[in-house]
């Protein structure tokens, strides 16, 4: 089994990276919070990886699925959403 380190430090095991995978395999720690608002605490937490990419996770089910972006995805994402590109979802 490979181990793979996260930029906050902590290694965690898991065969490998990959969209969709459990985000418990990728460990507890090194998840943010980029943004949260009156919601409950219902947002999405972020970890960067040690390669640059990005996983995303539901903070409310932190065992679910996270989503792995590369830098280039993530940085279009949210120059788009500045812009009001994703304004349509929230109408």
């Amino acid at each position: 089994m490979n181990r793979i380190k996260t930029q906050s430090g902590p290694r965690v095991r898991a065969q490998r990276i990959y969209n969709g995978m459990p985000a418990r395999d990728l460990g507890s720690e090194g998840w943010h919070k980029p943004w949260s608002g009156g919601n409950g605490g219902n947002c999405l937490e972020a970890m960067k990886l040690a390669d640059g990419r990005i996983a995303v996770r539901q903070s409310t089910d932190p065992d679910g699925p996270a989503l792995i972006y590369t830098s280039d995805e993530m940085t279009a994402f949210i120059e788009g959403a500045k812009a009001g590109e994703a304004d349509f979802l929230l109408s």
